[in-house]
């Protein structure tokens, strides 16, 4: 019987397609192998979605074949999105790669396993809009688990390319979404996570109607299930009834994830993005006034085409004025096959890097104030990792995993790996919290 080992490249959504194409094995001639030394097959879920990330994945992609060499590997397959993007290019480019599964083709991979074996050099990429796999669950259950709800997205904004990797906007149905979080709930986990490329499209493809506020509702009722975080709510279709939920249920964590990319009409304009300043503006306003406590997290690209520098001052103002939570921000990429790709008035790489330092100055001070205001204050807490014998780390409703901060407890109690505590805050880091057991 032949091992698989999976490397996973890029963000949560690939985390979950991993896990997809580990339930899909056919497990009468393959199983997932426990580390890379081991395996005869190892499959690289790559992300394309920036230069970053393809330089990432192409760097991984390199590093691996040395288990060609001095590993049990017999065979590198490439699925994600830059092997859909470029699978041709890959496998001219390096020869050592054996295979190519798109993200519409998980349901093939057992077919594109046995063609390499062969000698062959399969590429199956052409199934993009291809229905979610129902009915295959993950077998090795955390205590947090993100939960795809609907693959693919229609919002073509002008510098992405993910229409093109992922398909127009698939949602699942509700009860399936439903029966998965059930399963999980019931083999351990605690907080569900559901992501998206746009959470706030969710349903209106296949039921006519935005519908997210009403899967939420339905989740909520799991029993044990104690934690729902909703990652990626693009704000042009945010809800008053979406609203309404984020503010009297109690699982529902009070905290959204909004990528905003940036607020100048000049620029949102080029970006094709299906709002403007003012919508921006009421969105933030109201979602505070509503829910109380709440944490907002967003993204900006900087250095996009035609970027002024009054555009750039008039997105600093208003990270200024609203002081975000929680804030990412990355420089524009130059990507083939997007609209942006050719607009005129590129902006230089040495720009691009002024602006984001400068960005990033800013909320570092916003972040460090509005952390200071939390000490004193308690935190119902997840525990995620021990580091030494006192020193455990976990995370509150106000972060995500990987993206956000933590908080640092240290205590002689023992915890176990999933425990929900109390912890009160007593100092504050740039990011991070420190607390105690309370």
């Amino acid at each position: 019987m032949n091992s698989v080992f999976f490397i996973t490249l890029g963000c949560s959504k690939n985390d979950v397609d991993t896990s997809l194409m580990g339930s899909v094995l056919d497990n009468k001639k393959y199983y997932v192998a426990d580390n890379v030394l081991e395996a005869n097959i190892i499959i690289i879920n790559t992300c394309g979605f920036i230069d970053a990330a393809k330089e990432e994945s192409i760097d991984t992609i390199f590093n691996t074949l040395k288990y060609k060499e001095h590993g049990n590997c017999k065979k590198i397959i490439l699925a994600g999105c830059l092997a859909q993007r470029y699978s041709n290019e890959l496998l001219e480019e390096i020869p050592e790669v054996d295979g190519i599964i798109g993200t519409g083709n998980i349901s093939d991979l057992n077919e594109i396993i046995d063609s390499t074996l062969l000698d062959k050099k399969p590429i199956k990429i052409k199934n993009l809009n291809s229905d979610y796999l129902e009915g295959y669950r993950k077998k090795n259950i955390l205590r947090t688990e993100y939960v795809k709800i609907s693959e693919g997205c229609n919002n073509n904004c002008s510098y992405c390319i993910i229409p093109k990797l992922r398909g127009k906007n698939r949602s699942r149905k509700i009860e399936d979404i439903y029966n998965e979080v059930q399963y999980l709930v019931d083999n351990g986990t605690r907080e569900v996570i559901l992501i998206a490329q746009n959470t706030t499209d969710y349903g209106i493809d296949n039921y006519g109607e935005y519908k997210l506020r009403d899967l939420i509702s339905k989740l909520s009722e799991i029993n044990k299930l104690e934690w729902i975080r909703v990652m990626y709510l693009y704000p042009d279709n945010f809800t008053d009834e979406l609203i309404e939920e984020f503010k009297t249920n109690d699982k529902l964590l009070k905290y959204v994830d909004i990528p905003l990319q940036h607020v100048s009409d000049n620029v949102l304009t080029k970006m094709n993005r299906k709002t403007n300043k003012s919508n921006i503006y009421r969105l933030i306003r109201k979602l505070r006034l509503e829910i109380p406590n709440l944490i907002i997290r967003t993204t900006f690209i900087v250095g996009f085409p035609g970027e002024t520098e009054d555009d750039f001052n008039e997105l600093i103002d208003f990270i200024e004025v609203n002081k975000f939570d929680k804030l990412g921000a990355f420089t524009y990429s130059h990507e083939e096959d997007t609209k942006a790709y050719f607009l005129e008035n590129q902006i230089s790489e040495e720009v691009k890097k002024s602006r984001l330092d400068k960005l990033m100055a800013v909320q570092q001070y916003i972040s460090n104030d509005l952390l200071s205001e939390k000490i004193g204050k308690t935190f119902k807490a997840l525990i995620e990792e021990k580091e030494d014998n006192n020193l455990y780390i976990a995370r509150t409703y106000m972060d995500a995993p990987e993206i956000d901060g933590i908080v640092y407890i240290n205590t002689d109690k023992f915890l176990d790996i999933g425990d929900f505590v109390t912890v009160k805050i007593n100092e504050s880091l740039d990011f991070d919290l420190i607390g105690e057991l309370i």
